[in-house]
């Protein structure tokens, strides 16, 4: 089973059938393409303070590894561990930044994959 929030942009339209058209469905679990492809991800999903964090955080990882004061294959495990974060936390952070732009959270579907989860959701949202 998977789970999609629905969030709604600020500025809707009063239909609820004109309002579907700008929902936005983002799944709730662990994302391959930000634990494989981390800024690029976040670059694609426009995350411009994660990015900033993740980037900031990279720095201080290759600045001790420069340093030579831990073993490098401790700073390997560490940049595992920054990108197994991002990965396992990336949609919660496009949340985050969805609430930070004024976006609304309108709920949550559970379904078999996406199709199931829209299906659900909008069985119930749009009136008959």
């Amino acid at each position: 089973m998977q789970t999609f929030t629905v969030h709604e942009p600020p500025n809707a339209a009063a239909d609820r059938v004109d309002r579907a058209e700008s929902l936005i469905f983002i799944k709730d679990g662990f994302s391959w393409g930000a634990a494989l492809f981390g800024p690029l991800w976040l670059l694609a999903h426009r995350l411009w303070w994660p990015l900033i964090g993740y980037v900031g955080a990279y720095g201080a990882i290759e600045a001790v590894r420069l340093t030579r004061l831990l073993d490098q294959r401790w700073i390997g495990l560490c940049l595992l561990a920054l990108n197994l974060l991002l990965a396992f936390e990336g949609d919660t952070l496009r949340r985050w930044t969805l609430n930070r732009r004024g976006w609304r959270m309108l709920g949550a579907a559970n379904g078999r994959n996406r199709n199931e989860c829209e299906r659900r959701f909008f069985e119930a949202w749009i009136p008959s």
